[in-house]
């Protein structure tokens, strides 16, 4: 099993191009995945750079409803006819960041989509053996400070977002059982503990995604205290590597590689994983 990252907020010393965003192709020993596809057509772009045809990709996993997830939708249904893509029903409603006080930026998806080429959910969902999104989440340790900036316009009222829309992905292979969140806006900590409680049996051995510890408000910023706290429960927790980069933050990064120490690396474009 690979994983590639196509997209991610860091540069690395290759010659792909970087943007605040996310996508990783996943190749399973029956699937060609997409997890989201970033804010434009640079997923696609670093893609061919890498030898990699999405034309034959046949899943397509998107996180939530934010532009950085999800902005390159347009791009890949272009270039793909066949691929399913799975998205939480709930991710095509009006998202707003509050970027400066009572300042709001949409940062929704494109609605003017072909929806024929959608599964759109309303709960967790197995698509098979190998693959089980989630979005159901138990518990509220350690909710990101960084959440409080951002809002969904219901009614045509601005109300805090509940990342109802937000799904993983759990990764089985006979071997590791790898987690990813494209943004972990209900907290690390919770969804690691989600994750494990649909597992029963096995445990999770690898985590991969963001960690939403940065904020582009700085009002809202997590404190070195919590980023701490957080970093303490991951390192006590039974999984071997954390991969991470694009919403944790290079400062948030610093600080979590401080207690994690080789637990946790940073993934840039054209960062490959093999299981």
């Amino acid at each position: 099993m690979t994983i590639i990252t196509l997209v991610e907020d860091s540069q690395g010393k290759n010659n792909l191009e970087s943007e605040h965003g996310v996508s990783f192709y996943i190749e399973t020993s029956q699937h060609k995945v997409l997890f989201d596809v970033g804010q434009t057509d640079l997923f696609l772009r670093n893609a061919i750079k890498l030898g990699l045809d999405l034309s034959l990709v046949d899943t397509v996993i998107i996180s939530h409803g934010h532009y950085d997830h999800g902005g390159g939708l347009t791009d890949f249904l272009r270039i793909n006819k066949k691929a399913k893509i799975y998205i939480q029903r709930t991710a095509f409603k009006d998202y707003y960041s509050m970027r400066k006080e009572n300042e709001y930026t949409y940062i929704g998806l494109n609605k003017d989509l072909d929806e024929s080429r959608f599964v759109l959910l309303d709960e967790d969902y197995k698509i098979d053996e190998e693959l089980i999104l989630f979005n159901k989440i138990s518990n509220n340790r350690f909710f990101p400070k960084s959440n409080q900036s951002l809002f969904k316009k219901v009614n045509n009222e601005m109300k805090l977002d509940d990342f109802e829309h937000e799904q993983n992905l759990i990764i089985l292979t006979e071997n590791k059982v790898i987690l990813i969140a494209g943004c972990a806006h209900k907290g690390i900590i919770n969804i690691i503990d989600q994750a494990e409680l649909i597992l029963k049996q096995r445990r999770i051995d690898i985590v991969l995604g963001g960690f939403h510890l940065s904020s582009k408000n700085k009002k809202y910023e997590e404190t070195k205290e919590n980023i701490e706290e957080i970093s303490k429960e991951l390192f006590n927790l039974n999984v071997e590597m954390f991969y991470t980069g694009h919403c944790t933050g290079i400062i948030a990064y610093d600080i979590m590689k401080n207690i994690l120490k080789n637990k946790l690396l940073l993934i840039y474009p054209g960062f490959i994983l093999n299981f």
